[in-house]
């Protein structure tokens, strides 16, 4: 579906049409709750905080319902991220600004005579001791890398005997907007962020995806207004999943 048709969808499963009892929403209202809808849709897929949730690359369904939002940075060859010095034996790698789940990671690594060695990248928790174990400490001769977040990117750690030039990331990206802001007066508005779209905007996910995005959001909508039929709605998106 495109925008016009998720705005049309929404309406009809919110049953506001020439509806007397709930104002219509206008159509920035609406782009706001397809957005909403989208960014749990991926969030259940990408990164579950709950185990009964699926998660990625657990069945081949939830692989593709957002498989074009997935950036392999190890497959575009010359798109991998140049590391900075940070610290003794380590490198620091920044992320790309549409970078919103990682999925997997690699960096190439030199050592003496050995050059551009593909390694894993292995994250580790803030409080693991894992530079001072000989047992889980970054290894070029075991083809692994340790790797922590903070607030600037991704702090990769070596031993102190190779050296790091690409930082090669597999991540969920975000994507781009809902909006159907050509449907609206002037056929413009401008967003609380303060960016001014016009047109429209489809869904970047794969089409199937489309109609369970708008249940989503006519769920959220429900229990915001308070609609009476709210476990109605929610027991027909249970089961669609």
């Amino acid at each position: 579906m495109n925008a016009r048709e998720m705005h049309y969808d929404f309406k009809q499963k919110l049953n506001k049409i020439d509806s007397q009892k709930y104002r219509n929403l206008y159509v920035p209202e609406i782009d706001w709750k397809l957005n909403e809808a989208q960014e749990v849709f991926v969030k259940m897929i990408a990164e579950p905080r709950f185990a009964k949730q699926i998660g990625f690359e657990t069945s081949q369904r939830t692989i593709e319902d957002i498989i074009t939002i997935v950036v392999d940075q190890n497959e575009q060859g010359g798109t991998c991220i140049t590391p900075t010095i940070y610290d003794t034996g380590k490198y620091l790698a920044l992320l790309p600004d549409d970078y919103w789940f990682h999925i997997r990671s690699k960096v190439i690594a030199s050592k003496g005579t050995c050059l551009n060695r593909k390694l894993d990248a292995k994250q580790q928790q803030h409080d693991d001791l894992h530079e001072r174990s000989p047992f889980d400490e970054s290894s070029f001769e075991w083809e692994v890398v340790n790797f922590e977040y903070n607030k600037d990117g991704v702090v990769l750690f070596t031993d102190g005997t190779f050296t790091i030039s690409k930082y090669c990331l597999s991540y969920i990206r975000r994507p781009r907007i809902i909006q159907n802001s050509q449907d609206f007066v002037g056929g413009t508005y401008t967003t609380l962020s303060g960016t001014v779209l016009t047109g429209s905007q489809s869904s970047e996910l794969p089409v199937g995806t489309h109609k369970e995005i708008v249940d989503i959001a006519v769920l959220i909508t429900t229990g915001d207004l308070q609609i009476p039929d709210y476990a109605i709605k929610a027991n027909k998106l249970q089961l669609t999943n």
